[in-house]
């Protein structure tokens, strides 16, 4: 397993724990907690089932198309990136219920920067997925009728 793909297992499992966290700040102080949902849903969504999907495509669609990984490299810099804005989206949510403006701003870097994130998982599948070779038009198996 690539040591990518582990970190985004590790990570996803991480974020679960921060949505779980998360979740219980809202049962103990419901006066708030009710401010601090749209931080639990992307902890638990973004955070472990975005992270999750990241490690185990990265990991799973090589093996199933028959062609590497197109860009290693850049599914580490993913890595780094998703998780980067997930810290200030999750952040941004809570901290908005606060301090309004700043929290709003960090908001917005952390949307965006997941984005980037979320393109350049797309991209290198999208590669990987290219560089996947085509069955030879004979190789294909006759259906008989």
């Amino acid at each position: 397993m690539d040591p990518f793909v582990r970190r985004f297992i590790r990570a996803s499992v991480l974020w679960l724990g921060v949505g779980v966290i998360i979740g219980l700040a809202m049962i103990f102080w419901p006066m708030q907690g009710l401010s601090y949902r749209p931080a639990h849903v992307h902890a638990n969504l973004l955070g472990f089932v975005s992270m999750m999907i990241f490690g185990v495509a990265y990991h799973v669609v090589p093996r199933f198309s028959g062609a590497p990984l197109q860009y290693p490299r850049l599914a580490g810099v993913h890595l780094w990136i998703a998780n980067l804005g997930l810290i200030l989206m999750v952040s941004g949510w809570i901290g908005r219920v606060w301090w309004r403006t700043p929290g709003e701003l960090v908001l917005r870097i952390g949307a965006s920067v997941s984005a980037v994130g979320a393109l350049l998982f797309i991209f290198n599948i999208w590669r990987t997925l290219d560089a996947a070779a085509e069955p030879h038009p004979l190789a294909r198996r006759v259906v008989s009728r």
